[in-house]
């Protein structure tokens, strides 16, 4: 189950996530005044989206709560199938042994049938809600992950950000200078925020 929910996280809106900025008045970058990687202001750097989807505490933690509630969703789904099958199994036992008329065959075959057909509408409406789940999901992860590269992109000034994904062949960024990959301070800084929106809503 987590593999699809990464899978519906990991194919949303990837384009949103980019963020332009300009340089500093003279058109020339300037150097980063916080240290934490070689890439100064004007510079495009990446980070890897791939990484901050697993290790980003908020991703995490709404993934584990959704697992729970779709594991729950699926079993009483299966709960219900089991059942069904067992019935229409007994039936068709009695049906094979001439134990019911042919009238109370006709009567139970239409509820059987009328039973399927709600077990089919139910599975539905649940395999619904679990992808309208994973979709809010999503965008709550997309969000918290836009602004906070808004937020850091305007203290850091770099011309553009880009995410990439992949480990063969990673796209858009085929490869790099390893001093232009941002992923590490990406995820210190949205772990950070993450802590402190948990704190302010305990409160």
């Amino acid at each position: 189950m987590k593999k699809i929910i990464l899978g519906f996280i990991a194919t949303a809106g990837i384009t949103a996530l980019l963020t332009l900025s300009g340089c500093n008045n003279n058109g020339t970058p300037a150097a980063n005044q916080d240290g934490d990687s070689t890439a100064v202001a004007g510079s495009i750097v990446y980070f890897n989206l791939d990484r901050v989807l697993n290790e980003y505490d908020m991703a995490n933690d709404l993934r584990s709560v959704a697992e729970t509630k779709f594991n729950s969703i699926n079993q009483e789904v299966n709960r219900r199938g089991t059942k069904l099958e067992k019935d229409i199994k007994t039936f068709q036992d009695k049906i094979n042994k001439g134990l019911m008329t042919q009238s109370v065959a006709e009567i139970q075959s239409k509820k059987l049938q009328d039973q399927q057909n709600s077990f089919n509408q139910y599975a539905a409406q649940k395999q619904q809600e679990i992808a309208e789940e994973q979709q809010v999901m999503m965008n709550q992860i997309a969000d918290a992950i836009k602004t906070f590269i808004d937020n850091f992109n305007a203290e850091k000034g770099y011309a553009m950000i880009l995410t990439t994904q992949g480990d063969i062949l990673p796209a858009p960024v085929a490869t790099a200078d390893p001093a232009l990959d941002i992923t590490d301070e990406v995820l210190e800084g949205l772990n950070a925020e993450y802590v402190k929106s948990k704190a302010a809503n305990k409160d």
